[in-house]
This record gives structure tokens, sequence and C-alpha cells, in this order.
């Protein structure tokens, strides 16, 4: 109802600015006699009034998107010590380093999987339909800026990202790999010092719950939250980008609705997990991630109702952090996607070599890229560079990359959600 609410408040707000957008009155330019000067003055107040009307729809939908900003500032407040105290307590639940050293085995080959289908679905969907190809985008001036810097992963800074040099800082920060680094050493420590370690794994037990209760304070402002962000994107873009870029978003969101129910389907199939009955439990998490376009926000919410399904704690409080920096599949797919189409619409040819190349790459660089904000297109400006791709290509993507994002969110929750029910199914649990 908020979402619909938002589209309608932010359909209206929109047409009513575009209504009022003409600040100049054409009978007096009319009035010019020299052509040349009326085709200049026309151009140039032409120009200054779709300044203004921009300029206008940003101020508008700023007031609107305080109220998502102020959601997901109360979900990222609660991510840190959430991610700490369950990942201390499923380490602590498993037991000896053998187990859990077994456990990662299993749920770190997982996730190399999940990421190279991913990967290759990108390839597939982007060369049979060739969305760069058929739009036509009129591509942006070179001079054009980005807001987005390419970020070449190295192995020296995945380290830096992976191993904290502060726990504090890496929590204040909201930095989740870092985090799980840490938690897994505490949990492994605090598990094998036993009878002395049971006071603090019992007060680690206690914050889990502490933030549970605070996530259900919290989710009680997500249809406030969901209103703000989506009437803030209606004003800013409106309904008619959508017309313009429907071949595009068709693409994509059909590729990642294939994933979901193609491959993650037969993956479930292979493990005997009920994939319908996995879904509706988690269809509240995977609605709101949507609707915010934040996997982050959902991630309190998956790990409730992973448990409701069945899947013990031990499994979901070390799966799903995990899978917030390893198993982003939404996120993964659309980087081959969104890399290709630009070459696409620069028509530019990489190879089949190149192309794989680029999916083996990636499969590197997407890790541990999930606490950079927009993680994607950070990642995809590398490529972009790494491949001689005009960067300015990004800003094809940048207008509808909002609701592109909301589709790759959903993806990641379901697809979190499926690993985690995977690695339960491999440690033969019963749900």
């Amino acid at each position: 109802m908020a979402m619909l609410a938002g589209i309608l408040i932010g359909y209206i707000v929109n047409k009513s600015l575009s209504d009022s957008k003409f600040i100049y009155d054409r009978n007096q330019i009319n009035k010019i006699e020299n052509a040349n000067v009326r085709s200049t003055v026309e151009k140039a107040i032409t120009k200054y009034e779709e300044t203004c009307f921009k300029e206008s729809k940003k101020d508008v939908a700023s007031n609107y998107s305080i109220l998502s900003e102020i959601f997901l500032r109360m979900i990222k407040m609660i991510i840190a010590p959430l991610v700490f105290a369950v990942l201390v307590i499923g380490v602590a639940k498993v037991g000896d380093f053998k187990s859990v050293g077994r456990i990662g085995a299993k749920t770190l080959i997982y996730f190399t999987t999940a990421t190279l289908l991913a990967l290759a679905l990108g390839l597939v969907i982007v060369n049979v339909f060739e969305p760069g190809k058929v739009m036509h985008l009129d591509l942006p001036d070179s001079a054009s800026t980005l807001g987005v810097k390419p970020n070449q992963q190295s192995a020296k800074n995945f380290i830096a990202h992976v191993i904290p040099d502060s726990v504090i800082g890496a929590m204040a920060n909201n930095e989740i790999l870092p985090i799980v680094v840490f938690a897994l050493f505490f949990g492994v420590a605090a598990a094998s010092i036993k009878e002395h370690g049971k006071a603090i794994v019992n007060a680690c037990d206690s914050l889990g719950h502490v933030m549970f209760k605070v996530t259900n304070y919290v989710m009680s402002f997500a249809p406030i939250g969901v209103f703000g962000a989506i009437t803030a994107v209606v004003i800013m873009q409106g309904l008619d980008l959508l017309s313009g870029y429907a071949y595009l978003i068709a693409c994509f969101f059909g590729g990642l609705l294939f994933f979901i129910f193609i491959v993650l389907f037969a993956i479930c199939k292979l493990f005997k997990i009920k994939f319908y009955s996995l879904l509706r439990d988690v269809k509240e998490p995977i609605l709101l991630a949507f609707s915010t376009a934040s996997s982050e926000s959902a991630m309190p919410k998956t790990i409730e109702a992973l448990e409701k399904h069945g899947i013990s704690n031990r499994i979901v409080s070390f799966v799903l952090p995990l899978g917030y920096s390893f198993n982003l599949d939404g996120s993964i797919m659309y980087m081959t996607f969104a890399t290709m189409f630009i070459a696409q619409s620069y028509s530019i040819d990489l190879s089949m070599g190149d192309q794989i190349k680029m999916m083996l790459i990636l499969l590197v660089t997407s890790k541990g890229m999930a606490g950079v904000p927009r993680a994607s297109l950070v990642v995809i400006a590398g490529m972009l560079s790494m491949f001689n791709i005009p960067q300015e290509g990004l800003l094809l993507l940048l207008a509808v990359d909002q609701l592109l994002d909301m589709g790759r969110s959903a993806t990641n929750v379901v697809g979190n959600a499926v690993a985690s029910a995977v690695v339960a199914r491999l440690e033969k649990e019963k749900f």
C-alpha cells in the first residue's frame, strides 16, 4: 500500500511540476525578428527552464526522501551489533574450529557456484537480447560527470577490507565482512574456553534477542520509509522514463525472475528443499528489500524468517552474514549485464574470451564490495576502465538504477535464503 501510495503521490507531484515548467511567455520570443537570434534565445531559455525544473524536482523529492533516509539509518544502526551477536552465537553453537571450517568450506563452495551461475546468466541474457543495440539511446557527452569512482580491486586492498585494523571502526562504518571475520575469531575463542566463555556467549545471546526486539520497533516505520523512497524516485524520474527504458528493464527483470524461479528452484529441487514454502516464509523481507532498494534493510527480518522456516540458528547466523558479502546474486548478475549493455551501446564488440575473462575477474572483485555505497556501479566502473569502454556509459544506467536496484536487492534476499537452506541440508538438518 505504501508503494502504491508513493507511486501515485510521486506521479501527481511530478505532473504538477511538469505543467508549471514553462516560466517564460513564448509570445515574447516570437516577436524577435532575427531568426538566428530567436533560435539562440529559445534554446538558452529552454535549457534554463530544464535546469530549473530539474532543481525544483530535486528539492521536492528531497523532502520525501528524508523519510526513507530516516528508516534506512535506523536499519543501519542495528546491523553491526546484530551481525556480531548472531554470528558469535552461531559459531559458539557450532562448537570447535573443525566444525566451523567444515561449514565454512561448504558455504564458500556454494557461494562461488552461485556467483558463477549469476555472472554467466547475466552474460547470456545481454548477448541474446542485446538491449544496448536495440534501444538506440543517446550516448552521453564525454565531459559528463559520473559521480562514481572506479575501483580496481587488488589483492592488497581486498585483504585490507577483509581484515579489520579496528573492529570498532568496522562497526562504525557498517562494514559487514570485517565484522564477520572478527566475530568468527571471537566465537571460536569463546567456544574453546568452555565454561569461562559461557558468560560472554550468554551475553551475546541476550544482545541478539534485544536487537531483534529493536528490529521489530524499527520495522513499524517501514511503510513510511517505503513511501518516502518510492515517492522521491517517481518525482525525480516520472513514469515516462519507464517507456524509454522498457526493453532494458524487461530484459534485466526477466533475467532475475529466471534466476529465482529456474536456477534457484533447480538448486532447491536438487537438495530436496521446498522452494515455494521457503519463498512464502521470506516474502516480507523480499518485499522490504524491493521497495527500499536495500538488501541490508531486510537482513534482520530474513534471519527471523529463516529460523521460523525451521533452519537452525547456528546455520542462519553463520551463513547469512557471510552471504551479504559473498553471495549477492542479483547485484553480481547485474555486473556482467550492465558492462556488456554499455559496450553494446557504444558498438564495442567484446570477444567470448574477453567476456569469460571479465566473468572470472568479477568472480573475485565482486567479493567484499557490499560495504561500498553503490557497490555494483563502483565495480562496473572498474570493468569499463579495464576493457577500454567509455565510463560515461554508466550515465545510461543511472537514470533507472534505482528501479534496477530494487530487483537486485530482492534477488539478493532470495539467493541468501536458498544458500542458508542448502548449507542446512548439507549439514543434514531437517526442516
